[in-house]
């Protein structure tokens, strides 16, 4: 399915998560906010996130962490101020002992205070750089 993300490119990363917020945009981001990077989101329970955080560590090539949240804390202190995690993600897939379970635009009703939130490079950022120099 395609979108038109023609009003977005050029628009800040603070005003797309607002939108997001808003409802306006659930569609995937790729070519909004030029000049920007972007990334992905995990979320896993405070037992878990160690775990995780090791792994990404480890292999920072294909899992580049740009931000790792307190426990519990849905608000970026670096990367995105004014963000809250539970809202501003256009779509969130919840996993359930591994499988797909169910997608949706806000994650408040589900919240937890164990909760740890990872910021993860992902390909939208450098595919703009290989774009603009016509790869």
């Amino acid at each position: 399915m395609a979108f038109d993300i023609t009003p977005y490119v050029d628009m800040s990363p603070k005003k797309v998560r607002e939108l997001i917020r808003k409802g306006v945009i659930d569609f995937p981001t790729a070519g909004m906010c030029r000049g920007y990077a972007q990334a992905n989101l995990v979320i896993l329970p405070y037992e878990e996130a160690y775990d995780f955080l090791l792994f990404a560590q480890r292999n920072p090539t294909s899992c580049p962490l740009l931000e790792v949240s307190d426990k519990g804390s849905r608000t970026l202190r670096y990367i995105a101020e004014g963000t809250d995690i539970a809202r501003d993600i256009p779509k969130y897939r919840i996993y359930e002992h591994g499988k797909l379970v169910r997608e949706v635009t806000d994650v408040s009703d589900i919240w937890r205070e164990d909760f740890v939130s990872f910021l993860i490079g992902c390909s939208f950022s450098f595919e703009a750089a290989l774009l603009e120099a016509g790869v």
